[in-house]
């Protein structure tokens, strides 16, 4: 569906303003500032009692914000042209970043994984720009190769293989989650790209066994991704968790307890502002809340994939596919962590985008988005000579209407 852009007469070097989807928009500030609000409200004990500070967590939040803000604007300008023939660039640069965080004195560990670089005070999770790294070269790669995709499985196995080593480097931080979330999002976008389905298939059972098989050969990894499914069996190790996650939904029932008064924030849910903070949203606003921030992240993926039809039927592969893709990406990353929350999956460690605290990715998610206002831009400059010609012919045609009548 095309809607309307809201114009923004930057001084750019742009033929035209800026032009943003007002829908897109509108979703994206109401997901950030909820963020915020729910943010304060999860982080506020923690942040007191570890700091001193009960905005701790929620300040830093809103300085990642600004980045954000900023380097969005600045990719927001780069004509979407000019990602496109970056891509092997790029994809370069994402494997240096997770080859470089495993390096002893670059990369930083937190509680056994190697995740995360220092940049002066921000902490770089590696996983978040090398994913979107990865889905712009695919993009690229989907659009030059895409004859080869559809008829060869080498054409096919090339970006797969890439991939498959991407997702490597991510275990040996380990980072299963984020390997999760860039293998499917690889695979979606294959399949969009009219991938054949038994090679599309061959490859996700293979990527289905080699899991099984990591999940297995690792002891406390099994123990995780089992214990979701009886956590009551153990809730004070394996389950203590997901257990506390469950009575916070519990208690939040139809309306919430309200804003602020979340009692399992209160050092019971542990990661309660980062990977459990919907379990403090659930319990804060209740069944009704929680339907309406999901219709909110429904609504966001809705508007992405609309965008994407459009760049297609405009003959914008590269654009379309790397809406797909990034569409899948915060798509299948929010339903991974409301599943985590719920008990529906196994703890995975991933935020829930534009809500939790997590620097780097709300730093990535805001230029994901600035790519996805870019698509848009570009779609209605397009479409403007169009308008314009036709409103010339209308124009030129009522003065002999008018010379026929007299």
């Amino acid at each position: 569906m095309s809607s309307i852009g809201a114009t923004f007469p930057f001084p750019v070097r742009l033929k035209t303003s800026l032009q943003l989807d007002p829908v897109l928009l509108t979703i994206v500030i109401t997901l950030l500032l909820s963020g915020f609000v729910v943010l304060a409200s999860a982080s506020i004990a923690v942040s007191d009692n570890s700091t001193g500070d009960p905005f701790y967590y929620l300040e830093r939040q809103l300085l990642a914000a600004m980045i954000g803000a900023v380097a969005a604007f600045l990719c927001l300008l780069i004509p979407m042209q000019v990602w496109k023939s970056i891509g092997p660039l790029v994809l370069l640069l994402g494997f240096a970043l997770l080859l470089l965080v495993l390096l002893p004195g670059i990369g930083y560990e937190v509680n056994g994984s190697r995740r995360w670089i220092r940049f002066g005070i921000i902490n770089l999770q590696v996983s978040e720009p090398a994913r979107l790294c990865f889905i712009i070269y695919l993009a690229g790669y989907l659009v030059r190769r895409n004859k080869a995709v559809r008829e060869e499985f080498v054409g096919f196995l090339r970006p797969m293989l890439v991939l498959t080593l991407a997702c490597v480097a991510l275990l040996a931080e380990p980072d299963f989650g984020a390997a999760v979330v860039l293998l499917a999002t690889s695979l979606t976008m294959l399949f969009v790209a009219g991938a054949r389905i038994r090679d599309f298939m061959l490859f996700f059972a293979t990527a289905v066994v080699g899991m099984a098989l990591l999940a297995l050969a690792s002891p406390y990894r099994m123990k995780r991704l089992t214990g979701f499914l009886d956590p009551w069996a153990d809730p004070f190790a394996s389950g203590f968790q997901l257990t506390q996650s469950l009575i916070a939904i519990g208690r939040g029932e139809w309306f919430g307890v309200g804003l602020g008064n979340s009692v399992q924030k209160l050092f019971y849910l542990p990661e309660a502002h980062t990977d459990f903070v919907f379990a403090v949203f659930a319990e804060e606003f209740g069944l009704l809340g929680s339907i309406l921030l999901v219709g909110l992240f429904m609504a966001l993926l809705w508007r992405i994939y609309q965008l994407a039809i459009r760049a297609c039927r405009a003959e914008r592969l590269f654009e379309s596919y790397l809406a797909i893709g990034l569409g899948t990406w915060l798509g299948l990353q929010t339903f991974i962590n409301i599943g985590v929350n719920m008990g529906l999956l196994p703890t995975k460690g991933l935020t829930l985008p534009l809500i939790s605290y997590g620097r780097s990715s709300l730093i990535m998610t805001m230029i994901a988005i600035a790519l996805l206002f870019r698509i848009h831009h570009e779609l209605e400059v397009d479409a403007k000579p169009v308008n314009r010609k036709s409103d010339a012919k209308k124009t030129a045609k009522r003065p002999l209407r008018k010379a026929v009548r007299t």
